[in-house]
């Protein structure tokens, strides 16, 4: 009896304790994308007092939409600069600061305040920030360049551009976020395992980081790896406030297309369906970054 009696107690501690993060997930998470998912086979707009069930057709013709498909192409040519370049330099930044503070802890401080800035801001803001600096006539950037006699473009209207640039604004906000992560690593690495490196023969700053720095980041980087490419492919807010996907659609992203459609066009159904090609795409991707580099990972 006491056996029994104590299972149920530990039953009920276990529904305490994850009951509500359920329920919170199928009201958030789980019961939403249902609905988005049986949206995306009706022809549903916002107001509408009906709607007609249409299968796959909202599917077929984003296949068939040249917009929907340079959209796709925009974000994972967006996803393909953001996530390595803000990882590399996230890392090396966070290499620096580590160092620098074992000599100038307060430099450090602020060092890390001033990467972290662009996380800790309002993006909107910063947004018009950059537009300011961007622009072709008055932005500092082209006063800049004009100063050592190289000619501005106009890094927001010039459609063979304006994915680059915002590419580089997505890496200048992502690297502090991805410097913390790093920094609380390097944090966590024990100061033995460099000793041991050191009588084994690794001397060398390349040597120590190749050797013990790199393998035991290697869930920090993972988490890194996860976090930053999910957060390349919702790109919205910068294309939102600095070209609404133009021009021509050259800056077009998936979140941005699915908000067009959705909220100017009121096409539910429609922006259902690209809701769900973004989601089983960026689910896929994720769950081909575990795969590829959760065994080459060692958990400590």
């Amino acid at each position: 009896m006491r056996l029994i009696d104590r299972t149920r107690a530990e039953a009920l501690a276990n529904l305490w304790l994850a009951g509500p993060a359920t329920v919170a997930m199928l009201v958030l998470i789980f019961i939403p994308v249902s609905i988005v998912a049986l949206l995306s086979f009706t022809d549903y707009q916002f107001g509408a007092r009906s709607f007609n069930w249409v299968g796959f057709d909202n599917y077929l013709i984003l296949i068939k939409d040249p917009q929907a498909r340079r959209a796709i192409t925009n974000t994972i040519v967006y996803a393909a600069i953001v996530i390595p370049l803000s990882i590399l330099f996230g890392l090396l930044v966070a290499l620096g600061l580590h160092s620098v503070m074992r000599y100038a802890p307060r430099l450090s401080a602020v060092l890390r305040a001033a990467y972290f800035l662009p996380v800790a801001a309002t993006l909107v803001a910063m947004a018009v920030v950059w537009q300011m600096l961007l622009h072709p006539n008055l932005g500092l950037v082209n006063h800049l360049l004009a100063a050592a006699d190289i000619r501005g473009p106009a890094w927001l209207s010039d459609r063979g551009l304006v994915l680059y640039t915002l590419a580089v604004i997505g890496i200048w906000q992502t690297v502090g976020y991805n410097m913390v992560l790093f920094l609380a690593g390097l944090a966590a690495i024990p100061e033995h395992l460099y000793d041991a490196a050191e009588i084994d023969g690794a001397n060398r700053g390349w040597e120590r980081f190749w050797t013990v720095t790199w393998p035991m980041l290697g869930p920090t980087t993972l988490f890194v790896v996860v976090v930053t490419a999910t957060g390349a492919f919702r790109v919205f807010e910068t294309v939102a406030t600095l070209t609404r996907g133009g021009p021509a659609f050259a800056s077009d992203v998936l979140v941005y297309a699915i908000y067009r459609e959705g909220f100017v066009y009121f096409k539910a159904g429609y922006s259902s369906a690209i809701t769900m090609v973004f989601f089983v795409f960026v689910l896929l991707f994720t769950l081909a970054k575990f795969r590829l580099m959760e065994s080459r990972v060692h958990y400590r």
